[in-house]
């Protein structure tokens, strides 16, 4: 098992991140999704937790075979997904990944969203009091991120909000913006196979990291086009969306599901 704390700063609001962050998932899911892969989503409903209260759940399926390294290409079917389970409770959400071919394999997130640069260091005191963690701020503006993923239209260093003024974001930034928010992180990867655990959890801590600033980047690029939006609009949003993207993701793989599945329980 490994766990760290990712705390990724913004220059916006919680109150305002509410409607931002459920805008940037549908079209960052929708962008990602082509030739069969990406996030196909399979629940989308409300949720009532008794200690959490009014939430939303979500299930998806992310297909991402040719997203892995070739050693982990060669030991997974060509048509590989995980599942995830999402809990949204804003301002703390859970989410879950797993994998039924690799029963040993998961992800498990909790996310707090506050008001301030990331200077709370006992934000996850109830959850992980005692266990040692290492912490990781991200950056949105000063970052490197994959150069197959970079567009100077999302680098926050260039790009202004015409909206809310924010932008164009230098070096230490974070010390004096206002607004500022702060999305906490505690990740746990779990891949308990002898000789791989190692090599796959810090492999899988590294893609978690790109997604954070990848998606963190572009919730505030993409501000303008989600700053005036009502919660029933972004809803509204967040349907289209997912039917545009099971449209294509789901093409080429409702026929292949249920194959995936049998090879996982004979595997196991």
């Amino acid at each position: 098992m490994l766990l760290k704390e990712y705390r990724i700063c913004m220059p916006l609001t919680v109150d305002e991140y509410k409607i931002g962050q459920l805008y940037m998932i549908s079209k960052h899911s929708h962008e990602q999704s082509d030739r069969g892969e990406g996030v196909e989503v399979v629940q989308n409903e409300p949720f009532h937790d008794p200690h959490h209260g009014n939430g939303q759940f979500t299930e998806k399926r992310v297909y991402l075979n040719s997203k892995l390294p070739s050693w982990a290409r060669a030991v997974v079917p060509k048509i590989f997904y995980v599942t995830e389970k999402a809990w949204n409770y804003y301002p703390y959400t859970i989410t879950e990944y797993t994998c039924s071919f690799l029963p040993k394999f998961s992800i498990h997130i909790e996310t707090k969203y506050e008001d301030n640069k990331g200077s709370n260091n006992s934000i996850f005191d109830s959850e992980a009091k005692d266990q040692e963690r290492e912490v990781c701020f991200i950056d949105i503006a000063c970052d490197e991120i994959p150069e197959r993923y970079y567009k100077e239209s999302e680098d926050p260093k260039h790009f202004k909000s015409e909206k809310t003024g924010r932008g164009q974001l230098r070096e230490g930034w974070r010390d004096s913006h206002q607004p500022i928010m702060c999305s906490y992180k505690l990740v746990t990867v779990k891949f308990e196979v002898w000789g791989l655990q190692t090599r796959v959890e810090q492999f899988v801590h590294k893609v978690v990291r790109d997604i954070l600033l990848i998606g963190h980047r572009q919730a505030f690029a993409w501000v303008d086009e989600w700053y005036d939006m009502s919660m029933d609009d972004v809803r509204e949003y967040e349907k289209n969306m997912h039917e545009q993207t099971n449209i294509k993701v789901c093409n080429q793989h409702s026929s292949t599901v249920d194959d995936i599945e049998s090879q996982a329980k004979t595997s196991t």
